[in-house]
């Protein structure tokens, strides 16, 4: 008998249940345990996850996406847009805490991520995308340039690492219009698991 796939969905969450950000802050905490833990370099007590988590969807120019697998959220990503008073850079986004956790790894859950930063920044009206990564989180590094991203700079002191500092990579990307694709409909989450697994 050959065993199924777990599916996996992209959704964009208002507001997360007591189930969901205990799952995201135990996936959250296996990702920082396994050195991808976005800034993090050991878990931090539970709360302080939690009122990240929560944060987050209070604030009005960050969107949370988060990654599902066989229904249990796994990983995460931030798009941050400037605030409208920023004339000059409201085209430009920023993506930011992508993470996945190691046991869902390898089913295309951060590329799903990234690529529904990207559907829905278009939608925002955000030209370019901005992200930066360590340069020892080599499959970050894989995925972003696979995704067309383009690294621009390098920072040798990006950040310490037991004791020692670590190289940080700088990427942008232009992102394509799609004219003739509607995408008024983001709001369902299968249907945004749906665009994005077109793109």
């Amino acid at each position: 008998m050959v065993k199924r796939a777990a599916p996996i969905n992209i959704e964009q969450p208002h507001a997360l249940s007591g189930i969901e950000l205990a799952d995201l802050c135990e996936a959250a905490e296996s990702a920082i345990i396994d050195g991808g833990g976005f800034g993090w370099l050991k878990p931090p007590p539970r709360k302080t996850l939690e009122a990240f988590w929560n944060g987050v969807l209070l604030v009005p120019d960050k969107t949370l996406f988060v990654g599902r697998v066989d229904a249990r959220l796994a990983g995460s990503a931030i798009l941050t847009r400037f605030p409208r008073n920023n004339e000059a850079q409201r085209h430009t986004g920023n993506i930011s805490n992508i993470f996945v956790a190691p046991w869902a790894r390898g089913r295309g859950l951060a590329r799903g991520l990234v690529r529904a930063c990207e559907l829905f920044a278009r939608k925002q009206g955000i030209t370019f995308i901005n992200l930066d990564v360590r340069a020892t989180q080599a499959a970050a590094v894989r995925l972003y340039e696979s995704l067309d991203y383009t690294r621009w700079g390098e920072n040798q002191n990006y950040a310490i690492v037991e004791g020692k500092p670590v190289v940080g990579f700088y990427y942008t990307k232009r992102l394509k219009t799609h004219p003739k694709r509607n995408t008024s409909h983001l709001r369902s989450q299968n249907n945004l698991n749906d665009i994005v697994s077109s793109y």
